[in-house]
């Protein structure tokens, strides 16, 4: 069950494998494609879905995240289109890094996205993920261009991504955008490092303080001044 992923309660689905390498990520062991992960039958995700829809109601759904779920895109299509023959409300959890046909379509399917903007610097993002911004982009873009519904999410790092000139100029490439529902900003925190030391990674963020409620609302204050959507800390 999650209450931070998406309108209502939620039914989380975890899936394995993401391109980037975010240097705060939380859930390290999904990284690998394969991990030590097994496959599931999609029916048993949506028998899932459907017994536990009297805890969700109309407000609620499943939500997909990971690791980054659209590197499953084909697998989920099918899931998808009889989640939704089924009334389930669907959100998807993700990056934006995988552009592709299936991509698309998945997205079609989807009823609101929660995309993780990292950075909008591009030297910075792949700093902190290892990879180019631009496919995320362009995806923000194709929601934008399709009318997809979106929120908007931006972890707030103590010195990596909380520079001002950053968060304004993040702020601004997004305020045109008519289909963002509102913008979520969530704080940096180290609930995963115990994973790291587990599976014996190096964690690069190491001794990086918690954000001071002072960070957390000047990064609220300025999206604010720019961004038309509700603008909230998660």
């Amino acid at each position: 069950m999650g209450t931070f992923d998406g309108p209502g309660l939620r039914l989380v689905v975890f899936l394995q494998g993401c391109p980037f390498r975010c240097r705060y990520c939380a859930n390290p062991d999904t990284i690998d494609r394969v991990g030590e992960a097994t496959a599931t039958d999609p029916d048993h995700i949506l028998r899932m879905a459907v017994d536990q829809k009297p805890f969700y109601g109309k407000r609620g759904g499943i939500t997909f995240s990971g690791g980054e779920p659209t590197l499953q895109a084909r697998e989920l299509i099918p899931l998808f289109e009889k989640l939704h023959d089924a009334g389930i409300h669907i959100c998807i959890d993700t990056n934006g890094a995988v552009r592709n046909p299936d991509v698309d379509r998945l997205l079609q399917l989807t009823d609101l996205v929660l995309l993780d903007v990292k950075q909008i610097n591009p030297e910075r993002h792949r700093d902190l993920t290892g990879m180019s911004n631009a496919n995320t982009l362009e995806t923000a873009k194709w929601l934008r261009d399709n009318g997809r519904p979106m929120w908007l999410r931006y972890v707030l790092v103590p010195g990596v991504s909380n520079d001002p000139a950053d968060l304004e100029a993040w702020a601004r490439h997004f305020a045109d955008y008519d289909n963002i529902q509102r913008v979520e900003i969530l704080p940096y925190h180290t609930l995963g490092v115990h994973k790291y030391a587990a599976m014996g990674l190096p964690y690069t963020l190491d001794g990086t303080p918690h954000n001071t409620p002072e960070q957390l609302e000047a990064a609220r204050a300025l999206f604010a001044s720019i961004l038309p959507h509700p603008v909230q800390i998660n």
